[in-house]
């Protein structure tokens, strides 16, 4: 298996009825992101909302509430929770671009060494012996902001725990990979306006717990065509004017 640190990356009658209303009208307020993650129970789901105009998205990153917003001037497209950089291999801050999207890469680090049906994981350049070739992580839904980093699928700790890049759950990656598009702006920092509204409700996915695939479904072209969530909903509901 992979090392964990370098996977590549839940009254009274009118009170009830006055507490629904209040956050109805939350939810309406941000553009339906208030409730966009699952509660931790069940498979991990976030929902997406496709845009008016994609020229129009940007992409905000906070480090601290280890989350992104996609948002489309004052709407949320989607808000997820992400895994961040450690303190050893920290994720980039500044102002970034979309410059390269791959759904199909694998890491040029880390992986696999193969040989017939023995694979064993390691770093690109190391090969356990004569007759291995290197495989590397899969790395679905790459969008890459700068070189050498990007968001792709992975596991999504409740920590900072990647190399630097930003990982999103396998329901969410495919979607974002949507979203975004050649030039889009992706701005990453340690906090986000968006943090104690938005990022507040957030429920983190809790199947980072779960054990690797094995080796053989890892190391197959066939792994990029497993089913993943990626049906983007219409506009969002109560849009800001625009």
């Amino acid at each position: 298996m992979i090392p964990p640190s370098s996977r590549p990356e839940k009254t009274n009658s009118w009170q009830s009825w006055a507490f629904l209303a209040l956050f109805v009208l939350t939810a309406s307020f941000l553009g339906g992101c208030a409730s966009m993650s699952n509660t931790s129970s069940g498979p991990y789901h976030v929902d997406a909302y496709a845009p008016v105009n994609p020229k129009n998205v940007v992409v905000l990153v906070s480090l601290q509430a280890e989350a992104v917003y996609v948002m489309e001037g004052d709407t949320c497209l989607l808000a997820t929770p992400i895994t961040v950089g450690t303190p050893q291999n920290p994720t980039p801050t500044g102002h970034f671009k979309v410059y390269e999207k791959i759904p199909n890469k694998r890491s040029g680090e880390y992986g696999f060494w193969v040989n017939g049906a023995n694979a064993v994981s390691g770093e690109a350049g190391h090969s356990p012996g004569p007759g291995y070739s290197y495989v590397g992580y899969p790395m679905a839904n790459w969008v890459g902001f700068t070189p050498g980093y990007g968001f792709h699928e992975g596991y999504v700790w409740p920590i900072p725990r990647s190399h630097g890049c930003l990982r999103l759950h396998k329901n969410a990656s495919a979607k974002f990979y949507q979203l975004v598009q050649i030039g889009t702006p992706v701005i990453i920092a340690q906090t986000q306006p968006e943090d104690p509204t938005i990022g507040k409700n957030l429920v983190h996915p809790t199947d980072y717990k779960d054990p690797d695939p094995p080796a053989s479904e890892l190391i197959s072209p066939n792994y990029f065509n497993e089913p993943r969530e990626n049906q983007l909903l219409g506009p969002a509901p109560n849009r800001p004017p625009m």
